[in-house]
């Protein structure tokens, strides 16, 4: 089925492209890096947004060449075969929300966390926050809303629930998800030639650990 997206000029320096998905995203951020002239390409869960400099190239021109990338019509990005495994501690101090989330479900804590822990994945996009990812797939029976009154300080690490996805805090923010855990796994390196742990298109795969056990 032939892929579908909707070119639109959002600003003097922004095109914003409609897509079908995170990994048609993810294709077409990566198609037009390869193509160049521009300064800034971010994918997001159901758009791409393509920043320019427009006294370097004429709105005209990078307009249709990105319709002629469009009119290839790259397919979603496959997934790799890496699985990037977080260790996560849930419940207690480390996951405040997971009890009132098991009363509101339905389900004890042990089958909430075995639902958790069951799948592989997939990291939609990156944003709102330096290396927050947005994690989908969620086991329908986990599906919650946002938290009515977000926290003011969520701990980098934190892992939490909301409307079908899974968020990981790469660094410690204001936040309104359920947090269900946390990870003892750093996922943001300063000091690292890429120092964000997940990345657009990545898979990972939680693991229950207990509160004493390290990221090894």
């Amino acid at each position: 089925m032939e892929s579908k997206f909707v070119l639109m000029r959002c600003g003097d320096d922004l095109f914003c492209i409609a897509v079908e998905s995170p990994a048609h995203a993810q294709a077409l951020a990566e198609r037009l890096r390869e193509a160049g002239g521009c300064q800034e390409i971010v994918p997001g869960i159901d758009s791409v947004v393509v920043q320019f400099d427009p006294c370097a190239v004429s709105v005209s021109t990078l307009e249709k060449g990105i319709e002629r990338i469009l009119a290839e019509a790259p397919g979603p990005l496959a997934p790799t075969g890496e699985v990037l495994e977080i260790p996560v501690v849930y419940g207690g101090d480390a996951g405040p929300d997971l009890e009132a989330l098991c009363a509101r479900v339905g389900i004890s804590r042990d089958e909430f966390i075995d639902l958790h822990t069951s799948l592989d994945y997939p990291v939609d996009m990156v944003g709102f926050t330096p290396g927050f990812a947005f994690i989908g797939g969620l086991d329908d029976r986990l599906r919650v809303p946002r938290r009515s009154e977000p926290r003011q300080h969520v701990p980098a690490g934190s892992i939490g629930i909301a409307d079908g996805r899974t968020g990981l805090y790469a660094m410690a923010s204001p936040g309104g998800w359920n947090i269900i855990g946390r990870t003892p796994r750093r996922l943001f390196d300063p000091g690292a030639a890429d120092p964000f742990a997940l990345k657009a298109g990545m898979r990972v795969r939680f693991r229950a650990v207990s509160a004493g056990e390290s990221d090894a």
